[in-house]
């Protein structure tokens, strides 16, 4: 006889995500802790988006926090820049390596061609590709083999350099970046790990073969998907009591979705489309463990568009977190404007 599967609510898959992601509760500062917070990876596409994650997960988060010497930077899912723990780097990149003999020709020579640009040292990601002769894009694709590491800091080009290739195979790295996102983003599907790691179609649904028994089967609001079966308890347990607001930068991992996960983080299609924009997407407002609206900022000005009439003390909340956030280099301080 065929197990049921296990049917789980909106309100215990956010629970858990919110748990597990530190967002009802920091962590204590300490490098566990900016490891725990960077399990899947910190998207830092936009400059200062992975210092914000951090600040969302961990107490005494400063603006030198991604200096930090157990985190790097890597080119991550879909060659997009992330902080990850320097440890765990080869589970980003190597994890993504291609299982097409084309694809792992294009990934070896463009590691190739870095390492001649480079040597032992380090240049700007431009410079290499115009002293190799190639697109600077093209050299991403280096990153894959796992031995490619940068360093951006936003205003300036980043640069690159090369590290010994990783101890660990391609098909144990991408059982272990499956893994992180069933973790961090579960209940999900073969499919969305394949879109959210920019790997092929079939990839996907093989490392979910591959992990076996350490999966299972669940069905949610918008459709069955799959857990680590080790956080099964955690789904199950009592919700604890959500922080009383959080800054959700651009790419973070708690709201980064597509397609029908996102209708589970946000029900409302019209707001789906305020939050997930044709353009460049606004950070989200979590208020009480809830997406309550979004928000920009331009420099030390910080305007708030609620979905919600917000209480007095939940208005108050947002302020201080916005007040709070590390960002070096400004102007003056932060000021936050709410739009009706």
């Amino acid at each position: 006889m065929t197990k049921a599967r296990l049917a789980l609510s909106r309100e215990q898959i956010l629970a858990f995500r919110r748990r597990i992601g530190a967002l009802d509760e920091r962590l204590p500062r300490s490098s566990a802790s900016l490891r725990t917070a960077a399990w899947a990876g910190l998207q830092d596409s936009m400059p200062r988006a992975a210092l914000l994650s951090l600040h969302a997960r961990v107490d005494d988060t400063g603006p030198d926090a991604l200096d930090d010497p157990s985190l790097t930077q890597v080119w991550g899912p879909r060659f997009s820049l992330f902080v990850v723990a320097e440890q765990d780097a080869p589970i980003f990149t190597l994890g993504r390596y291609p299982s097409d003999a084309r694809g792992q020709r294009v990934a070896d020579g463009a590691a190739a061609l870095i390492r001649k640009a480079v040597g032992d040292g380090r240049i700007a990601y431009g410079h290499a590709g115009a002293e190799l002769g190639v697109p600077p894009n093209s050299l991403r694709y280096g990153t894959t083999t796992g031995m490619v590491r940068l360093r951006w800091e936003g205003a300036r080009a980043p640069k690159i350099w090369v590290v010994p290739r990783p101890e660990m195979t391609a098909a144990q790295a991408q059982l272990e970046l499956a893994r992180r996102y069933l973790h961090v983003y579960g209940p999900t599907t073969p499919a969305a790990f394949s879109k959210w790691a920019g790997i092929g179609l079939a990839d996907g649904p093989r490392a979910f073969d591959g992990l076996g028994s350490e999966i299972l089967p669940v069905t949610t609001p918008v459709g069955d998907a799959w857990i680590l079966a080790a956080d099964e308890p955690g789904f199950r347990a009592t919700a604890g009591e959500p922080a009383a607001a959080r800054l959700l930068p651009s790419g973070d991992s708690f709201w980064l979705y597509h397609g029908r996960d996102r209708e589970l983080l946000v029900p409302d299609p019209k707001l789906r489309d305020e939050l997930w924009t044709s353009r460049v997407w606004p950070g989200a407002l979590l208020v009480g463990g809830e997406v309550a609206g979004t928000w920009r900022r331009a420099n030390q000005n910080l305007s708030v568009q609620g979905w919600r009439r917000l209480t007095t003390r939940e208005r108050t909340a947002v302020e201080a977190e916005a007040t709070s956030l590390p960002l070096p280099g400004l102007p003056g301080p932060i000021r936050v404007t709410w739009e009706s």
